[in-house]
């Protein structure tokens, strides 16, 4: 277990996300170490105080210091990882270490294509981290935000309900309050589907249409995560919380959201392969509809909506056509799963 006195913490992902939380951690007094996989990046951050890439405008402690070298970020016992899901496994394998006797801290939201895994689940399975040492903290929480200090609350999960409050502890200040919580679970999987359901968000907003529209999305997307978090061993209250409702009202509605952009420039006419080519952060949701729709399909869950952005993402239905399927389904009564 971790103590409470200054941290060594290694950030591993030099993103909008992974350099917002390392100033922060700066900020609450602990050392921090963030890997870059980009020179270039690194050498901004500890030359010119700023990530001009990922986190415009932001004026970074003078005290963080970045690298290329993942081997010297993992010499520390207390991890965060922020780097894509896809790119996980590939990244920590290049690596000499054993993470089997780190606390690791992961702020990524994605499902695993293919395999079907959750974060924790790839950890747990490639790398022997254990669930008493893995934490997942999610929930409503842009980077650009956070870095600029506007009050943001998030959740820590883990099955070690000690780890999650320990981490709590570590994060929590005047502007980013942290909860607890030891479904894992439950928000793996909402900060992960919520990021389909803003894909759809965005379609929406794209086409034009109103706030009628937009709420129903919300809810029923709700429903479904919902539903697919019970199938999975979740529990029902976690989907009402910061990471279920919490997360997807903000990545819906935010102009930030990148998830959100690429369903409304779908919207707005242009291709899935247009929009995600003019892209340079990558747009987790693209990956995550894939993966939950083989998750709803392996699992016998209805997800409706998830299989109507998968069918406009990847079998060239149009938006107006997948949404006049969505209204004309058979009518039944309304269940929250």
């Amino acid at each position: 277990m971790l103590s409470n006195q200054k941290k060594q913490i290694s950030v591993i992902g030099a993103g909008g996300w992974g350099t917002a939380l390392a100033k922060l951690l700066i900020e609450n007094g602990h050392n921090v170490i963030l890997w870059s996989f980009e020179s270039e990046v690194a050498d901004e951050i500890n030359s010119k105080h700023s990530n001009s890439n990922y986190l415009k405008n932001i004026t970074l402690p003078s005290e963080l210091y970045a690298t290329t070298n993942l081997n010297e970020v993992l010499n520390n016992d207390l991890l965060l990882l922020a780097i894509p899901t896809q790119f996980i496994v590939d990244t920590i394998s290049k690596a000499d270490t054993d993470l089997n006797k780190k606390i690791i801290v992961n702020v990524a939201k994605g499902i695993e294509k293919n395999s079907l895994k959750r974060i924790s689940e790839i950890l747990k399975d490639n790398f022997n981290v254990q669930p008493d040492s893995y934490v997942i903290m999610t929930g409503p929480s842009h980077a650009e935000e956070v870095a600029r200090k506007i009050p943001t609350t998030v959740v820590a999960a883990s099955e070690n309900y000690l780890t999650a409050k320990e981490i709590q502890s570590i994060f929590s200040n005047s502007y980013f309050r942290v909860y607890s919580s030891d479904d894992v679970i439950g928000c793996e999987l909402g900060g992960a589907v919520k990021n389909v359901i803003a894909i759809a968000a965005g379609i929406i907003d794209g086409l034009g249409l109103g706030d009628n529209t937009k709420a129903a999305l919300i809810t029923r997307g709700l429903a479904e995560m919902s539903r697919l978090g019970i199938a999975l061993g979740a529990n029902a209250q976690t989907f009402s919380g910061l990471s279920g409702l919490g997360d997807l009202i903000v990545t819906c509605n935010s102009r930030f959201s990148r998830n959100r952009y690429v369903g409304e420039q779908i919207g707005r006419g242009k291709s899935f392969e247009e929009v995600v080519s003019e892209m340079k952060m990558i747009a987790e949701g693209v990956f995550t509809t894939q993966s939950a729709y083989d998750l709803g399909m392996k699992h016998g869950v209805e997800l409706p909506i998830v299989e109507q952005v998968h069918k406009i993402l990847f079998e060239n239905v149009k938006p107006s056509d997948a949404i006049n399927d969505l209204m004309t389904r058979k009518t039944k009564r309304e269940w929250w799963w």
